[in-house]
């Protein structure tokens, strides 16, 4: 029988390439996809014309504990990390219609934004990693599901490990920074680097906060696609989708593929910015975290430019045999993001 699938966030830069991988992988089951409204689902229905839609927005809590009632496997990627409400109505729906003859999978998307609560709580902008900020999935799963309260994203991964149990099987995917070109129906950019490049465009010099020594790891959006594709086949497996380490209350995956240096990654804008002809000379500038905010093209996700977030992916590789695939690296994607930034901008 075909699996029923309700997901959202199919238009957005993860839930687009996501929901590509899975659904060229398995076109057979029955997928129904939350967007806003009929607008919204034209460039979907275009290009995957047998799926189904519910409308509304995340707030319609209603419709989507009935969707996710109904669905064999839920796929959460709109929002997901920091939207309480919508995990909430999924939680209950999910319960409401499974059984633990019949369980319903969850696959949560999270993100390793969770791994610098400490830089936030005590304010260090811009500051090398400290030896305790580095966390092993498998190695350190205890540290994981105890992390401070105000750590991003915190209180909505609580509701997700709240929901577990017999009838309902959760799965958190915590991606880091993420990289490259979506292959989804809708918006087909990251957000990190791209406000980067956005801030200099704009401002004439590459922000660097503080003293610019805080490090990242990254992936690109392919590999993150294909861990979706992994764990949405796991439901599917008699001998995985049982398995507490793969969906329960251990089930959080991370997925590094390298690491980035800000100060680096603000140098190589700076140099290509410059190398593109879009100002005859950029220079990173060391600002805080307050000033930053203040620059035109800002936005809040580029707070995480000025703290540590490592990861280190286990539980991936030991019990789905993924590991990272693409061999770019964020600096060699930097000449492209520039150029595309710069378009948007109608320079």
């Amino acid at each position: 029988m075909a699996v029923k699938v309700f997901m959202t966030g199919v238009t957005g830069y993860i839930g687009g390439t996501a929901f590509d991988k899975i659904y060229r992988a398995h076109p057979d089951n029955e997928y129904t996809l939350l967007v806003r409204n009929e607008a919204r689902a034209e460039p979907v229905k275009a290009k995957y014309p047998k799926v189904k839609f519910v409308y509304g927005s995340l707030d319609d809590v209603d419709v989507i504990e009935q969707a996710a009632a109904e669905a064999d496997v839920v796929i959460h990627t709109a929002e997901s990390a920091d939207h309480a409400p919508s995990a909430s109505a999924i939680a209950k729906g999910l319960e409401k219609g499974h059984t633990p003859e019949k369980p319903g999978y969850w696959i949560h998307l999270s993100g390793t934004g969770i791994l610098t609560w400490y830089d936030v709580v005590n304010g260090r902008e811009g500051e090398p990693p400290l030896p305790d900020q580095k966390y092993h999935d498998i190695d350190d799963i205890d540290r994981i599901l105890n992390l401070d309260d105000r750590a991003p994203h915190r209180d909505v991964d609580k509701i997700v490990q709240a929901a577990v149990s017999d009838s309902v099987k959760p799965a958190i995917i915590c991606p880091p920074l993420i990289f490259g070109q979506g292959s989804g129906p809708g918006n087909q950019q990251t957000i990190q680097i791209p406000t980067l490049v956005e801030m200099t465009l704009r401002e004439g010099f590459a922000p660097l906060v503080g003293q610019g020594k805080t490090e990242w790891d990254y992936v690109h959006v392919d590999d993150v696609g294909e861990m979706f594709l992994k764990l949405f086949e796991a439901s599917q497996d008699p001998e995985k989708k049982n398995n507490p380490e793969i969906f329960g209350r251990h089930g959080y995956f991370f997925g590094p593929k390298g690491v980035l240096n800000f100060k680096k990654i603000a140098e190589r804008v700076a140099e290509e910015v410059q190398k593109q002809g879009y100002a005859k000379e950029v220079t990173v500038k060391p600002v805080s975290l307050a000033e930053q905010k203040q620059l035109k093209g800002y936005i809040p996700v580029a707070d995480s430019l000025g703290q540590n977030s490592k990861s280190v992916g286990q539980r991936f590789k030991k019990y789905l045999g993924w590991e990272p695939q693409v061999n770019d690296s964020v600096e060699d994607d930097i000449a492209n993001v520039v150029r595309s930034k710069a378009k948007s901008l109608g320079l």
